[in-house]
């Protein structure tokens, strides 16, 4: 299913209006928001996938790292995570079964969160994910809406997880390209979300299967401003420019690029591969952060500090043709 097939449906939906829903499906957000008090909101998201790297502890750990991400995007704080399993029990071991859940609890482990439960099918492939709540203040909600005119954009992770991972699986990724791509997805979002906050952060986004165009559109176009990106800027894993120039490119990059590709506009300096990597579905992505211009330098160093050290400046919110992104 591509991004407009999903629009789509959703536009169709007769959703019921609740007052007490502070974020819902009206600006395609990372995660929903419902009201308990003045002072407290749960914060509920769910993600699963099939497996993007061979060894089960370490799928294990991506899939619940990439659940949590929605969380810290919005500035919550993940607190419990349900389960969810499908696996074909009958023609597989369960020892990668439980390699898998184990992977997974070691990530909640690491973030805080309570594993409460979940649910499990049998299923002729495997799929992991985590259904997941925590809570935020009502009024410290960080949305994808609220980017102001004159923010800078920081970008906190390298982007290309999802090329590197179709050259995975056609046998023709180096180790190390692996290992940069997984060292990156297993990092949670926690302290770019803790930081971000600190330097008076005005919207996020974490970059997943939208690529970081498509995710980046989804921000502008909820607040309703422009953006201008800096292609020598953005962080790309080493190697991911050679396996799209292979055209090992996964299947949602091309059509991530039909449906937003047409509220871009490109720079003719902008390499054509590069284009392939900007459109390209990420996993376990990292945060795209809209905040005051003063305040960006010091996020960026702050994070690289932190660890994060693909993190940096890679554009600016503008005033003019909103919901539309220029690429220089």
């Amino acid at each position: 299913m591509g991004p407009e097939d999903l629009d789509q449906i959703l536009k169709e939906l007769p959703i019921p209006k609740d007052p007490k829903v502070l974020v819902g499906l009206d600006t395609s957000d990372d995660a929903g928001v419902y009201q308990l008090s003045e002072e407290m909101a749960l914060v509920q998201t769910v993600d699963f996938f099939t497996p993007i790297v061979d060894d089960p502890f370490t799928f294990g750990q991506v899939a619940v790292a990439n659940a949590l991400s929605d969380v810290y995007a919005m500035g919550g704080t993940p607190l419990t995570g349900m389960n969810l399993v499908a696996f074909p029990i009958k023609t597989l071991p369960s020892s990668i079964l439980k390699e898998i859940l184990l992977g997974g609890l070691s990530k909640m482990k690491e973030a805080g969160v309570a594993l409460v439960g979940g649910h499990s099918i049998e299923d002729p492939e495997i799929k992991y994910g985590l259904a997941v709540t925590g809570l935020i203040h009502p009024k410290k909600i960080l949305t994808n809406a609220k980017a102001k005119i004159g923010d800078k954009l920081v970008l906190t992770k390298a982007l290309g997880t999802g090329i590197v991972a179709t050259a995975l699986k056609g046998g023709m990724a180096s180790e190390e390209a692996v290992r940069q791509i997984v060292e990156s997805m297993v990092t949670l979002n926690r302290t770019a979300s803790e930081w971000m906050k600190e330097f008076g952060a005005h919207a996020c986004t974490d970059i997943t299967g939208f690529s970081f165009l498509g995710h980046a559109l989804e921000m502008a176009t909820a607040s309703q401003v422009g953006m201008v990106i800096r292609s020598e800027a953005i962080p790309i894993f080493p190697e991911a420019m050679e396996y799209a120039r292979l055209g090992l490119i996964p299947g949602g990059a091309y059509s991530n690029r039909q449906f937003f590709s047409c509220k871009v506009e490109v720079h003719s300096k902008v390499p054509e591969l590069l284009l392939d990597i900007l459109y390209d579905p990420q996993t376990s992505g990292g945060l795209l952060i809209s905040l005051p211009s003063s305040q960006a330098e010091k996020l960026v160093a702050t994070l690289k500090k932190e660890g994060h050290g693909h993190s940096g400046i890679v554009g600016e919110v503008i005033e003019d043709s909103p919901g539309k992104i220029r690429l220089l």
